[in-house]
């Protein structure tokens, strides 16, 4: 087991490369500190845009930038791949893991940014066929799925096969990723691919949006929930509210209403985005402080966003549980900016700040290209003004010149033309996450233990040099003799 080495100065470990982490990072960037930044991806992820990544829109790298690379030039701040497993709250450690290897690091202060993933109410299983939309993986294996299943179908139709159940795509949960999603998922059909097929007709293809709530969008209030529906149905979106799903499988899911009747919709490909859990650092935490959890795994925490008991340990963003706070990233940038200014304002001896309070600058989610909805303070936008308002924060939070570029370009590609710029698929960004989980041990199971000496090995690798060298010294030959292209005797 590794250990960080401490130097003379305070040390502050933030956990997570989210809007939290990266946030509070920044803003210590001119404190008399050391930051470790510890997180299980080496990118920072602009989650809100993964569903245009999963409808080859934009490219993973435009939207998770290498979390190196953006503190490149702080001085002050480090950055370590590991998922942490452990929070020692009495002697001041983080334990994180790679591939079976732990590393302990040593704090003085702690931010927990950890971020949450998604929720399946308990139905973990529903995940190998509804794969959610919290990561990189999940939106590339989203994209092999929905491309992959206009492929399959047009195969099964020239073979005079029903492929209804192929070009049938189910997007569970109505918040802003499942509009989101949804939306894009009927402009790929509808609009992108018309063309690109002989034997099926995309715009015939089904996109169902179901929800166990009574309304799309409750966050954004009542009337844009009810404006937003009629514009996903005017896309051809077929919305069914108030049916709670109630399995899912291979070829389709089931929904149970809240009258009672059961419906059945078979579909090939389906997409999770009804619910979230918290990090299970929550649990660790709540176990060693006693501050509750709620049903969401958010932990319960004090008016300025520290621990029960431990003033040193700041919880930010998804994680926490104060004054019916929303999961978005304005509240973990906020949150991360004021446990950064309470670290400096106790190293310089001054007061500490007001309790922390949210200041809402609203919401926003797209519902297809020129549209969207908008809800800022008492005024509520629809249309293409929502659009361009969309359009502007989202350009504005991108991390990097170069995505913001690039992205921009995306968007004209696919807005203004019909191109999606992003459509290669792979067998193995649909299966190779699930055949990684059936290994026993996981990844760390397929990774040599460093220093072992296995004698096997050895050989091969001797075996291995010898005929590239054999190999190398036969084609120098070739080609000092001339004999390369030369018919053989």
């Amino acid at each position: 087991m590794g250990e960080a080495r401490k130097s003379g100065r305070h040390q502050v470990v933030v956990i997570g490369s989210g809007f939290g982490g990266l946030f509070a990072t920044k803003a210590l960037k001119r404190a008399d500190v050391d930051v470790t930044v510890i997180a299980r991806t080496s990118h920072h992820l602009f989650q809100p845009l993964l569903y245009q990544v999963a409808t080859g829109i934009l490219s993973e790298g435009e939207i998770a930038p290498s979390t190196r690379e953006v503190l490149a030039r702080q001085r002050n701040a480090r950055v370590l791949l590991g998922d942490v497993t452990d929070i020692d709250l009495g002697s001041r450690t983080v334990t994180s893991k790679v591939l079976g290897q732990a590393m302990v690091t040593p704090y003085d202060s702690l931010i927990v940014a950890a971020g949450s993933g998604q929720s399946y109410f308990g139905n973990d299983r529903f995940a190998e066929f509804a794969p959610g939309m919290k990561s990189v993986d999940d939106a590339l294996e989203l994209r092999a799925r929905i491309f992959g299943a206009f492929e399959l179908a047009e195969l099964g139709a020239s073979r005079g096969e029903d492929v209804e159940a192929l070009l049938t795509f189910v997007v569970v949960g109505a918040g802003p990723t499942g509009v989101e999603m949804a939306g894009q998922v009927a402009e790929l059909a509808h609009r992108t691919l018309g063309r690109d097929f002989h034997w099926i007709n995309t715009r015939h293809a089904r996109v169902v949006l179901v929800d166990a709530a009574g309304q799309v969008l409750p966050p954004f209030g009542a009337q844009l929930g009810a404006k937003t529906k009629a514009a996903l149905q005017k896309l051809g979106i077929e919305v069914l509210l108030e049916a709670m799903v109630t399995d899912v499988d291979e070829l389709g899911i089931e929904v149970q209403y809240k009258d009672g009747r059961t419906e059945r919709v078979v579909a090939a490909t389906k997409m999770w985005a009804a619910g979230v859990q918290a990090s299970s650092l929550g649990k660790t935490l709540s176990e060693q402080t006693g501050a509750p959890l709620d049903r969401a795994g958010r932990i319960r925490v004090n008016p300025d966003l520290t621990l029960p008991g431990y003033p040193e340990v700041f919880v930010v963003g998804d994680m926490i549980d104060l004054d019916h706070l929303p999961g978005v990233a304005q509240v973990a940038i906020q949150g991360a900016k004021y446990a950064a200014a309470e670290i400096r304002r106790r190293l310089a001896g001054k007061p500490p700040q007001k309790p922390f309070h949210y200041f809402d600058k609203g919401d926003l989610a797209t519902i297809s290209r020129f549209r969207a909805v908008a809800r800022i303070g008492r005024l509520r936008l629809t249309g293409f003004v929502a659009w361009l308002l969309w359009l502007g924060v989202h350009i504005v939070y991108l991390t990097g010149f170069k995505n913001r570029f690039t992205a921009l370009g995306h968007w004209a590609v696919s807005f203004i033309g019909r191109g999606r710029s992003e459509r290669t698929a792979t067998e193995q960004q649909v299966f190779g996450r699930q055949a990684l989980l059936r290994v026993d041990g996981g990844a760390a199971a397929l990774v040599s233990t460093p220093g072992r000496d296995d004698a096997a090995v050895a050989e091969t690798m001797a075996r291995r040099r010898r005929d590239l060298e054999e190999q190398a010294l036969a084609e120098m030959h070739l080609t000092d003799s001339g004999e390369r292209g030369q018919p053989t005797r």
